[in-house]
């Protein structure tokens, strides 16, 4: 796909490679152009037409050159705002002592000693629990990865692994079944990504097949935090032979089992859309090596047990990684059921909001909660956009969004389950660049989805639960790379 400038170059099924200038005139400039995807063809990934083309930068299927260059776009923000996972490195105190890392060395417990070890862990806060020779690394180089993956991450400007994936990496390198508790906002994503990566990039360099099957599976709650692992995905492997697929509702799903047919190396996706494309299509999964759960406290208060279950059940014994801020007894229970020998790796202090957030609890009677919020938002000494407004419900989302736009001037939209997925993304991408300064979401941003740009957040409710782990979540995904932000609570009562 071409018009005559490199910049707007893209790989088409329909054109052969050596198009000249006659056939590039046929290619769809607008989204408008373009026709509606059929049933079973690919959509574009921006717009939702019909997928003519394959974008050459992000392997992604777009309709036109304009969606083609909103893509790239948003690329530049996701790259711009880091959203790879890879967290910037926690700083240990210079007062009490240095350890040193062998560049050369194939793996990070080769430059410390036992004592070394359990001194680096307990400064950082690192609880091992299980069977676990492997010691903590203090660098991705020392990991035994791809040249290329340690490339990506050098390219996002990282240098030292954070204390997560300092201790889940090497365990996860070395086929560990882990139970991983962290801070949200600690880096866990990456932590599980890089391993993936490394594993299937390592398969496919050494055995050159045709018979793509999947390698790995990541389970996440939500379509939003399914679309943000993808992200990463490719960020983290650009240039490598690993392509994603993402299967999760409101895309057409026979796009999605065409996507997996035609060879991915990762799967991800949400229990729910995938036990209902697995009964439907006979899917080759006896090459999933890697079955990682992600936020898996939230997936089971959500009601996936049984579907994570199944599942699992249909792989052939994978390595298991489950991921999570908080980890309860029934989690606890289902690490156990899935893997015998499982270790449990917890870093920090479990649902505690960052330092860098600010809490400011602002009590006032149930009629004014509205009116206040307006002052807020129209004050320029409150104001800080952008903004995430919380409800508690769908409906609320929507009257509370039209209610900010119609007082405050202001541009507001709402966010929640309810909406189709392509209007979801593009509230998403509207969101990140700037176009909508002000965001009104129910819980399905609560937990795990990167918003790393927003300064402010106010929670909207007639009473608070002290220890509402939604908000606990919430306010520390925020408050990433030393960032400060705001967080305000408008109660009418106490609970």
């Amino acid at each position: 796909m071409a018009d005559g400038n490199e910049d707007n170059q893209c790989k088409s099924p329909m054109v052969s490679t050596d198009v000249n200038v006659s056939t590039a005139d046929k290619i769809k400039e607008r989204c408008t152009d373009q026709r509606e995807a059929l049933v079973g063809e690919p959509n574009c990934v921006m717009c939702g037409r019909y997928g003519e083309y394959i974008c050459d930068e992000t392997d992604d299927d777009i309709c036109s050159l304009e969606c083609k260059q909103a893509l790239l776009s948003r690329s530049r923000v996701v790259n711009s705002q880091s959203l790879v996972g890879i967290q910037t490195p926690k700083i240990l105190p210079a007062t009490d002592e240095c350890f040193y890392v062998r560049e050369n060395s194939n793996s990070g417990s080769q430059s410390l000693t036992m004592d070394e070890t359990e001194s680096l862990r307990s400064k950082l806060e690192i609880q091992v629990r299980g069977e676990l020779a492997v010691a903590p690394t203090l660098s991705f180089s020392s990991c035994n990865l791809p040249r290329r993956l340690l490339q990506n991450i050098d390219a996002a400007g990282y240098d030292m692994p954070t204390p997560v994936q300092m201790q889940a990496i090497p365990a996860a390198l070395i086929g560990k079944s882990l139970l991983v508790s962290a801070d949200t906002g600690s880096g866990k994503t990456a932590s599980f990504l890089i391993p993936i990566v490394s594993h299937c990039a390592n398969i496919r360099l050494e055995r050159s097949s045709n018979q793509k099957n999947p390698l790995a599976m990541v389970l996440t709650p939500t379509r939003e935090l399914c679309i943000q692992v993808e992200e990463h995905a490719k960020l983290l492997a650009k240039s490598l032979p690993f392509k994603t697929a993402l299967v999760v509702g409101g895309d057409a799903m026979a796009g999605q089992r065409h996507r997996i047919e035609g060879g991915v190396e990762l799967i991800i996706g949400t229990p729910g859309r995938l036990i209902d494309l697995l009964s439907k299509h006979d899917i080759e999964l006896d090459d999933v090596k890697i079955f990682v759960l992600d936020e898996v406290d939230s997936m089971l208060q959500r009601g996936f047990r049984d579907q994570a279950m199944q599942i699992f059940q249909a792989l052939s014994q994978p390595q298991v990684l489950m991921y999570s801020a908080t980890i309860s007894q029934e989690v606890v229970k289902m690490a156990s059921t899935m893997a015998k020998d499982i270790v449990f790796i917890s870093v920090g202090k479990p649902n505690r909001p960052s330092k860098a957030v600010k809490q400011v609890a602002i009590w006032v009677e149930s009629k004014n909660k509205k009116q206040k919020l307006f002052d807020i938002l129209v004050s320029k000494k409150h104001f800080m956009p952008p903004v995430v407004v919380y409800v508690g419900s769908r409906v609320g989302a929507d009257l509370l969004s039209n209610a900010i736009t119609v007082s405050t001037g202001m541009k507001a939209l709402s966010i929640h389950g309810e909406k189709p997925m392509k209007e979801r993304r593009e509230i998403m991408r509207s969101f990140l660049v700037g176009e909508v300064p002000i965001l009104v979401a129910t819980g399905v941003l609560g937990r795990g989805v990167d918003l790393l740009a927003v300064r402010q957040e106010q929670l909207y409710l007639g009473s608070l639960l002290l220890h509402d782990m939604q908000l606990v979540h919430s306010l520390v995904a925020r408050a990433r790379k030393g960032e400060s932000m705001a967080a305000e609570v408008s109660m009418s009562q106490l609970p």
